[in-house]
């Protein structure tokens, strides 16, 4: 499957505008057809009551950068949604602390694809999240013959 180069960060910046990614702080850095990497700087809304980010928080931003190196693999007109995901944290978070989440393909086939979100704080491992995600073709024409 060719990488779809009009997949870059000013067209996800645009994409994610106004939604839940967006509203979370996650920022995309870089979209190159090898990875993805996205930031996230954590605020006081990240937290849980103990004052460390979020296990929702994590997730959210390792799936989204996960999903933009998706996006960079599909054919056009195609879609996704995440099927399975396994979150291993190795090191809390706090306000202030900035997260660098990097994905890369473990494999990108035609109806799966399976990726490797590693995030790291201050230069260090913070987080691993292996994803699977199910590919989803265009929906037929209104009237189309389906078998």
């Amino acid at each position: 499957m060719a990488p779809n180069p009009q997949v870059t960060v000013e067209s996800i910046r645009e994409r994610v505008r106004d939604s839940f990614p967006d509203d979370m702080g996650i920022e995309p850095m870089e979209i190159t057809d090898e990875h993805t990497v996205g930031r996230l700087v954590v605020e006081r809304r990240h937290l849980h009551p103990g004052g460390l980010v979020h296990g929702g928080v994590w997730v959210a931003l390792t799936d989204t950068v996960g999903a933009w190196q998706t996006f960079r693999h599909l054919p056009p007109g195609h879609d996704f949604t995440t099927v399975e995901l396994k979150l291993n944290v190795f090191s809390g978070a706090t306000t202030g602390d900035e997260l660098i989440a990097e994905a890369t393909h473990l494999h990108a086939g035609r109806s799966t694809h399976v990726l490797q979100v590693a995030v790291s704080k201050a230069g260090k491992p913070a987080a691993n999240l292996v994803l699977t995600q199910f590919v989803l073709a265009p929906p037929e024409p209104a009237g189309a013959e389906t078998r």
